[in-house]
């Protein structure tokens, strides 16, 4: 495969999975908003969503106060924001199109269509009813095309590309949500689970579609540590990091056996599977949350450069 289509079957998916996120961390920002709380750092639940997405400081620079009208615009519809829904969903249908002839009929017509059907939606004049709408259509897109990926696709280089795209992005996204909130989840902490703190809790898992599966595996209310071993160390949960790098180091690992050879990329991904493995919980909260999973978004943007010095350039 040529190194530019690789390119952009990668980014193709990371630019669909980005909108999602991007969508689901609106939906959870707008339950959080009708609830009478303030993150204890003075932080807004609007300006938590803008910082979960690592846009916080261009943000900024365009508005002097984070609230529903001006994060909504920003997130969802702003060209300037290259991660806005809108400009994510015109990058993965340009990088589609690149690529037409490696994607099945149903992933084409996925993408093509979800990207007609939200270009006629304007930030100023929807209503929270419109706005809930829109965010459904874009997830309803990411979840059409993840699964059309998936049902019928070769299992051939592009899929694995494809996957990888995937999963470094969506690593990203919940260790970026994880570390927002890695305050509440440090259950050592005084004064810990009151209503703020219960909200919260749920922010982070509503962000990243996971409340329900919490309840399967835990059968127990809201608690920090397990919020936080839910989403780094628990394998069956789809958005975890191990889960997220157990399929990066399986997604490359094939491109290695297709290709002949293996390169600094599986190295790499190996490397940060087994650390990640070999976590446990209290030693997540003996070196400091926060601080590992700030190590983790650096080492997982690493990985992804590393990809593309092997495999994109």
């Amino acid at each position: 495969m040529l190194s530019r289509h690789a390119d952009s079957l990668y980014w193709l998916a990371r630019y669909v999975e980005r909108a999602e996120n991007t969508a689901r961390l609106l939906e959870a920002a707008t339950r959080l908003s009708a609830t009478p709380i303030t993150a204890e750092d003075g932080r807004n639940e609007w300006e938590m969503a803008v910082d979960g997405t690592g846009t916080l400081d261009l943000f900024h620079e365009q508005h002097a106060e984070a609230t529903q009208r001006t994060v909504v615009d920003f997130l969802a519809f702003s060209h300037a924001n290259p991660s806005s829904i809108r400009n994510c969903l015109d990058i993965a249908r340009a990088n589609a199109r690149s690529v037409r002839t490696a994607l099945t009929m149903d992933m084409w017509e996925t993408i093509n269509s979800g990207w007609m059907e939200t270009r006629g939606v304007n930030s100023p004049s929807l209503t929270r009813q419109e706005l809930s709408d829109f965010l459904s259509r874009v997830k309803e897109l990411s979840l059409r095309f993840d699964g059309s990926a998936y049902r019928t696709m070769l299992r051939n280089d592009a899929y694995y590309f494809l996957r990888l795209g995937t999963f470094i992005e969506r690593a990203d996204f919940t260790a970026r949500v994880l570390a927002l909130k890695a305050d509440v989840l440090d259950p050592n902490r005084p004064s810990i689970g009151g209503s703020s703190d219960y909200f919260q809790w749920s922010w982070i898992l509503r962000s990243v579609s996971a409340l329900t599966s919490y309840h399967w595996v835990y059968r127990d209310n809201l608690k920090p540590n397990l919020v936080a071993e839910f989403l780094i160390l628990k394998a069956e949960m789809p958005r975890s990091l191990v889960s997220c790098y157990e399929n990066v180091t399986l997604n490359l690992d094939s491109l290695s056996r297709d290709y002949g050879r293996q390169g600094a990329s599986q190295r790499k991904a190996r490397m940060l599977l087994s650390q990640l493995q070999d976590t446990t919980l209290p030693g997540l909260f003996a070196i400091g949350l926060k601080d590992f999973l700030e190590r983790f978004i650096l080492d997982n943007a690493s990985l992804g450069n590393t990809i593309a010095e092997q495999y994109l350039g």
